[in-house]
């Protein structure tokens, strides 16, 4: 839900990916944010993504207020995606429930201005404990997942268990079914990933900005 009108100040953002790459990727231009921003790297998995997220927040006088991003890389599990792709997520998933995000069309909307080479997949992100492959891939997509990281799903459930917030989760695909990390061309698909990232900031902050509008 957006800030209400009377509160003081403008809300803050947090962007929270797991590698030090990718917040390599994410050291941008702030000036063009709508409000105080922090990129916080968590570490990998989905424990230390959750013990992050819930001292960051927890530590904030405005934590209520604070709206939500988990992004960095991730593995694609639709055929025919490719390293280089933007995943915008309707919902996260994992074994302990679904997280819904908020503004993906508006997200998805500033990603293709953003990146406009680039393909963006909307749709369930889904969260692991461990690199997955092969048949899990598979069955994974089976159950209507497009793409899976460690993190997201982890980051925006600590978000929301500390109060309620505008949340959201953007990926970048690195590894793909057809593309998969073990194969000759990782080197080429990681730079691929790298990029894209770095192209992301933008997005995000319009996506800020549109919550802080008043709404009519």
């Amino acid at each position: 839900m957006a800030p209400g009108t009377g509160a003081p100040g403008p809300a803050p953002l947090l962007i929270a990916c797991a590698l030090g790459i990718e917040r390599l990727a994410l050291r941008g231009d702030r000036s063009d944010a709508a409000g105080p921003v922090t990129v916080l790297r968590t570490g990998m998995g989905p424990l230390a993504a959750e013990r992050a997220v819930a001292q960051a927040l927890g530590d904030e006088a405005a934590a209520g207020r604070t709206a939500v991003i988990a992004t960095g890389f991730c593995a694609g599990l639709v055929p025919g995606m490719h390293p280089g792709d933007l995943v915008v997520a309707g919902e996260t998933r994992d074994p302990t429930g679904r997280i819904e995000c908020v503004g993906t069309e508006r997200l998805a909307k500033e990603l293709a201005r953003a990146a406009p080479e680039r393909t963006i997949h909307t749709g369930p992100l889904v969260g692991s404990d461990h690199v997955v492959r092969g048949a899990e891939r598979a069955a994974l997509h089976s159950a209507g997942a497009i793409a899976v990281d460690m993190e997201s799903a982890a980051t925006l459930r600590a978000a929301t268990r500390v109060g309620p917030r505008p949340v959201a989760a953007v990926r970048v695909i690195v590894d793909a079914p057809e593309h998969e990390l073990v194969r000759i061309g990782t080197l080429r698909g990681g730079i691929s990933a790298f990029r894209v990232l770095r192209t992301v900031l933008p997005a995000f902050y319009e996506w800020h900005r549109s919550l802080l509008l008043p709404r009519r």
